[in-house]
């Protein structure tokens, strides 16, 4: 049997941040939910039930708390932000996908989220 593809799942996540563009945004915040896949190579932990083998999920939800707790304008810049930071943080990682959705934004509509949704791939290194 032959693993082609593995991916770590972390969904619905819920943070409360200050993104926005509206002064509003920034001063009283607002509840989030992310998603993410991680696509990495788990197929030692598979076959050996270690932790080596993979990504330990308290320490990428660290990674996204820490970067959420940074405010910016715009989701996107937040999305981009986490997904260089897993990149750096866990060199086994080759792509993330993260979703992330505001909850009840101030837009003047009737609209439980808006969010965005992006799919980066680790850079390969030339050397």
């Amino acid at each position: 049997m032959i693993s082609t593809a593995n991916y770590i799942h972390l969904k619905g996540i819920r943070l409360y941040a200050f993104h926005g563009v509206l002064p509003q945004e920034s001063q009283v915040g607002a509840e989030y939910t992310l998603d993410l896949r991680l696509k990495t190579d788990f197929r030692l932990a598979a076959e050996q039930d270690v932790l080596e083998g993979t990504l330990n999920y308290a320490e990428v939800f660290q990674t996204v708390r820490e970067e959420m707790a940074i405010p910016s304008r715009l989701l996107e810049h937040v999305i981009h932000r986490i997904a260089r930071q897993l990149f750096h943080r866990f060199p086994a990682l080759t792509e993330v996908r993260i979703a992330l959705y505001k909850q009840n934004p101030p837009m003047g509509a009737d609209c439980g989220q808006v969010g965005v949704e992006a799919e980066y791939t680790r850079a390969a290194t030339v050397g």
